[in-house]
């Protein structure tokens, strides 16, 4: 995917804020509103010091308390509305990214990290709230805060409202993007680091029963250690450069200060202002610095504010490698085949001029080592890719005209790995049919000759699975994926090594099961054992992508 550029992606995301721009426009107002009455006070006392007859009014003491008064309501009604867009986007944002996945699902994530993936959908996502809440509305408010106090101070001198417009630019545009500039790509780097963290602490949590056994928990200890070592460093280097930040831009704020004196000695000696007019202004001044100063931060804040809305970006604009179909005419099965197929990845054949055929009612084996093409061939049956060359029908249809749902409707496919969720084993087998009955259920897994199993267990069909299954053992897991493939009841079954973590008597079960529970049905059984292709009307050599 093309780099986008830190100004591609700010723009993207102020797109997001549109649909509640009427939201963004209260919260600036109240903002600025805010700001405006919090420098007003100091005005007004020093207005008010300066005149005999003010100075023991006790009206002037009533509006400082209103003012006073007046910002915290003002403060706390920006705040509350910030939240709500940041919140109510971080939502959509969810919502974008979720759906991106699963349209990219499974292609394009295969042989992603995990933990990669993790850390996208959990902080950098959340870090988005950053800029939704505490950057767009500030930048708004200080533009319009210190636009107005360029105004009321050129209205008692005109060279003052100039310096004091220059001094605004200086603190909140020049300093930021000094910063920024300095930053470089610290950012990109540091949200890089932390996913690459989050991978390497999933594989290692995965993996621990294997660096037990070989005592290499050293080994990946100080593969932790390193790359925590290196997150640290990176985090260092953004305070650093976030506590030069602010240091720069107090040291500007002091001495545009001097320079606003210096100023006024001058105006005051040609004799343009008088005392009273240049303490007003010099103390509107000095008081107005709070929204830029705000500005001036974000010359490091923002660096991985973007580099998460970057990564979230890319994972929404990616495009996935098949996209759904649907308005064409329904589709009912009545066979499927690959006519000349040649599939590539990552620049390797994998397959090359592959045609078969899949029959009604037939199971048609599919046999060969480890890499010669098998699952890809179910993988291209199921339109998880694109044929590279060649054309991969069902019901005489290419694939590309048959609506994705009824694809789904009419294939079962039970993968190698059978992954379970965190739930019941009744709501890990549902999945395939969300309206099912128990009864349904009861009777797929007496197909997958798994009831009985389920039956031993203390709570049965109501047992909670661990992570990944992990309380279950391979064979069970596996059996427990076929049952879903019975209850899906579809006409063209892909199994995919479905007794590969069976023993003999429980393998010989299951295909005993197979060829009588897919009576009327067509089944691509994929297996490197000869023993589980003999139920097969039909068996398939695979070789290097080809036939043998």
């Amino acid at each position: 995917m093309k780099k986008r550029s830190k100004a591609g992606t700010l723009l993207r995301m102020l797109g997001l804020v549109k649909p509640l721009s009427g939201y963004m426009c209260l919260a600036v107002l109240c903002g600025t509103l805010a700001f405006l009455a919090v420098q007003a006070i100091p005005t007004i006392g020093v207005y008010a010091l300066l005149d005999s007859e003010l100075r023991f009014s006790p009206w002037i003491w009533v509006l400082l308390c209103g003012l006073a008064l007046l910002r915290a309501v003002l403060r706390y009604a920006e705040q509350k509305t910030n939240h709500y867009i940041a919140f109510t986007l971080l939502a959509i944002v969810c919502d974008r990214v979720f759906r991106a996945l699963r349209r990219l699902c499974p292609a394009k994530l295969e042989g992603r990290d995990r933990g990669d993936l993790i850390s996208l959908i959990t902080s950098d996502v959340e870090l988005l709230e950053v800029f939704y809440a505490h950057t767009i509305s500030p930048i708004c408010i200080a533009v319009l805060t210190e636009l107005t106090v360029c105004v009321f101070i050129a209205s008692i001198d005109p060279v003052m409202g100039i310096y004091a417009a220059v001094s605004y630019i200086i603190v909140g545009v020049a300093v930021p993007l000094i910063i920024s500039k300095i930053s470089g790509d610290t950012g990109d780097r540091l949200r890089g680091q932390a996913g690459e963290l989050s991978a390497y602490v999933l594989e290692n949590i995965r993996g621990l029963d294997e660096t037990v056994q070989y005592g290499c928990g050293k080994a990946r200890m100080d593969g932790m250690n390193d790359r925590t070592d290196r997150l640290t460093a990176g985090q260092g280097k953004l305070n650093r450069l976030t506590g030069w930040n602010a240091a720069i831009a107090n040291t500007v704020i002091f001495l545009l200060d001097a320079g606003m004196i210096v100023t006024m000695v001058l105006l005051n000696r040609s004799g343009l202002d008088s005392f009273t007019e240049m303490s007003i202004a010099f103390t509107a001044f000095v008081s107005s610095f709070g929204p830029v100063s705000a500005l001036a931060a974000l010359g490091t804040t923002l660096q991985n504010t973007i580099a998460s809305g970057g990564r979230v970006l890319d994972i929404i604009d990616e495009k996935p490698e098949t996209e759904d179909v649907s308005g064409r005419e329904k589709t009912v099965f009545s066979g499927a085949e690959l006519n000349d197929v040649t599939f590539s990845y990552v620049g390797e054949n994998v397959l090359k001029g592959v045609s078969m055929k899949f029959p009604e009612k037939r199971i048609i084996g599919i046999s060969g080592k480890s890499g010669s093409g098998k699952s890809t061939i179910l993988k291209l049956l199921m339109r998880f890719w694109k044929t590279t060359d060649g054309v991969t029908r069902i019901s005489g249809k290419s694939l590309e005209d048959v609506n994705t749902s009824d694809l789904r409707e009419m294939e079962s496919f039970m993968s190698q790995e059978t992954v379970l969720f965190i739930d019941t084993i009744e709501n890990n087998i549902r999945i395939a049919k969300l309206d099912a009955t128990r009864e349904e259920i009861e009777e797929a897994c007496r197909k997958a000759s798994v009831h009985e199993f389920i039956m031993t267990l203390p709570k049965g069909y109501e047992t909670q699975v661990g992570e990944l299954g992990e309380t279950l053992s391979g064979g069970e897991r596996q059996r427990i994926g076929l049952a879903r493939a019975f209850l899906h009841d579809a006409p063209f079954m892909l199994l995919d090594e479905p007794t590969s973590n069976l023993d003999s008597l429980n393998e010989a079960v299951i295909l005993r099961s197979l060829r009588e529970e897919t009576q009327g049905k067509t089944v691509a059984l994929v297996s490197h054992r000869r023993s589980s292709l003999r139920i097969a009307d039909e068996i398939c050599e695979m070789e290097s992508g080809r036939f043998a």
